[in-house]
């Protein structure tokens, strides 16, 4: 198997799915195999999520290490999901744009690379809506 086709394999790092539980109506992410709530009770099912939400906080990473050198200052986040997951992730905007309550979408961007010449991996990243 391919490494490319290996991370295509994982499906909550290109689509943000994650599990529902049929019985209680909680999502969550990344995906569990029961809920939490309902026990054994619970029927576990398979969710894709929009990927929209709002900033709950915020950082500025300002001195980062040597992989993600070159992407200085960036906002690392975490979002609440519209569904209610919390999760961690980047912001594509300035440091300047970032505020907490911001409306924020999926995006798919490169996330980084193997070495120099080496694969290069891309994910979920979110993007202001107001930026759109």
């Amino acid at each position: 198997m391919s490494v490319a086709r290996f991370w295509r394999k994982i499906p909550q790092r290109y689509n943000l799915i994650g599990t529902r539980c049929g019985t209680c109506g909680r999502h969550f992410f990344p995906p569990r195999t029961f809920c939490p709530d309902c026990r054994r009770a619970g029927e576990i099912g398979p969710y894709h999520f929009r990927g929209t939400g709002e900033v709950v906080t915020f950082t500025v990473i300002r001195t980062a290490s040597e992989a993600f050198e070159q992407m200085t200052p960036y906002v690392l986040a975490i979002i609440r999901l519209d569904e209610g997951p919390q999760l961690t992730g980047q912001i594509v905007c300035t440091p300047e744009q970032a505020k907490i309550g911001m409306r924020v979408r999926p995006v798919f961007r490169r996330i980084g690379a193997d070495g120099t010449s080496g694969v290069i991996s891309y994910g979920t990243k979110f993007a202001p809506v107001a930026l759109s």
